[in-house]
C-alpha cells in the first residue's frame, strides 16, 4: 500500500511515546516493516507478515514471523522468501483456516501450512484492467471462502477453494477508493472493507452489492488511511488509521470511540478472540505490539474520552490536585 505519505518526523515524536510501554503488554521487536498480525482460533499461536522493503517489490525476501501464546518469538523468519524454493516478496494480510496460513503476495495468494512453513497452494491473479495487481488483505468467511482486497485496482476477489481454488472477481468499484484491510462480519457473514484513499468502511454482500457504512463527510475527517479491520467477540468493530495514528471502535450501536492514539503507524490489526487482545503491526517501528481489551460492561462512558493508558500503551497521567498557596 502507499505508505510514503506518512511524516517521518511525526514518527519520531511518537517513537519517543512508545519506548516507555509497561511490562504486562506483549513487545515484538526484530520485525521489518510488519503489515500483518493474527493469531490462530486457538489464541496459541501468531503470525506477523513483514514486507522487508518496498510495498510492491519484487525482491523475494519478505518474511512471516511466528510467535508463541506469550507474544515471543518462536522463529523470527518462520516463512522466508527464497529459502526452500519459497517465492514471498512483500507479504501482506493474512488468513487462518484450519492448519492453513493464507498470505497476500503482490499478485498471488499463498497457502502454508502453520505448523511446517510448507507451501502448499499459490493462486495467482490477472487484473479487471490493465491495472497492476497489487493484493493487500485477505479473509475468510464462515461459508470457507476466501475474500482479497486489490488495493490498486478498486477490487476485491472471491476465491472458493473447494473449487480448485477458483478466483471470481466479486467487486469492482472506485467507491472502494483503494480497498486495505477485509474482515467478514461475524454476524452476516458480509465482508467488511476499509478504504486507504478516502478513508471509508464499506459492506459488501455475498453478491457484490456495496454500501458504505461511514465515510468522511464534507466537514470532517475522522479517517484519513484506514489499514486493518477486524471484530471482536461481542461483534464490536475495531479499524487501525495508519497514518493518524488511531485505533477506532465502533460499537454495534454504531458509537465511535477512539481506543487508542498517538500509535507508531499501526497497519493491518488483528483481534484475538479466544484471548480478548489486540494485535498492532506498527509498520515504520518494525515492531508490534499484543494488549487486551476490556469487555463491553467496562466500557466508558461515551462523553469520557479514551487514552492510551486505557490499553497500556502509555502510563496514566498523574492526577491534576487544585493548585493552592506555595510554601
Amino acid at each position: 500500500m502507499p505508505l510514503s505519505s506518512y511524516q517521518h518526523p511525526f514518527l519520531f515524536a511518537a517513537l519517543i511515546l512508545g519506548l516507555s510501554l509497561p511490562c504486562e503488554a506483549a513487545q515484538i521487536t526484530g520485525l521489518e516493516t510488519p503489515n500483518s498480525f493474527i493469531g490462530d482460533a486457538s489464541g496459541k499461536e501468531y503470525f506477523i507478515s513483514n514486507v522487508n522493503g518496498e510495498p510492491e517489490a519484487r525482491d523475494n525476501n519478505g518474511f512471516i514471523t511466528k510467535l508463541n501464546t506469550e507474544g515471543k518469538i518462536i522463529n523470527l523468519k518462520f516463512i522466508q522468501g527464497g529459502v526452500s524454493e519459497v517465492s514471498l516478496h512483500a507479504p501482506k494480510g493474512m488468513a487462518l483456516v484450519g492448519a492453513m496460513l493464507y498470505v497476500a503476495d503482490l499478485d498471488q495468494l499463498k497457502g502454508f501450512d502453520k505448523t511446517t512453513g510448507k507451501l502448499l497452494i499459490t493462486v495467482s491473479f490477472s487484473p479487471p484492467s490493465r491495472s497492476q495487481v497489487s493484493l493487500t488483505d485477505v479473509a475468510a468467511s464462515q461459508t470457507g471462502l476466501l475474500y482479497v482486497s486489490d488495493q490498486s485496482a478498486n477490487s476485491i476477489y472471491r476465491v472458493n477453494p473447494s473449487d480448485h481454488y477458483r478466483v471470481d472477481l466479486l467487486i469492482h468499484d472506485e467507491r472502494l477508493a483503494g480497498p486495505a484491510g477485509l474482515a467478514v462480519h461475524p454476524t452476516t457473514d458480509h465482508l467488511i472493507a476499509v478504504s486507504w484513499d478516502k478513508g471509508k468502511i464499506l459492506e459488501v454482500t455475498p453478491d457484490g452489492q456495496l454500501t458504505e457504512l461511514e465515510a468522511n463527510g464534507f466537514f470532517t475527517s475522522r479517517f484519513q488511511n484506514l489499514s486493518g479491520v477486524d471484530f471482536d467477540q461481542w461483534g464490536n468493530m475495531y479499524v487501525s488509521d495508519l497514518t493518524k495514528g488511531k485505533i477506532w471502535r465502533m460499537t454495534r450501536d454504531h458509537r465511535f470511540q477512539v481506543i487508542a492514539e498517538y500509535l507508531l503507524a499501526p497497519a493491518d490489526i488483528g483481534i484475538d478472540r479466544t484471548n480478548n487482545l489486540i494485535l498492532v503491526p506498527y509498520y515504520y517501528v518494525h515492531a508490534a505490539e499484543m494488549n487486551g481489551l476490556e469487555t463491553p460492561s467496562s466500557a466508558k462512558s461515551k462523553g469520557e474520552k479514551r487514552t492510551l493508558a486505557d490499553y497500556g500503551f502509555i502510563p496514566p497521567p498523574p492526577k491534576l490536585t487544585p493548585e493552592g498557596p506555595k510554601k
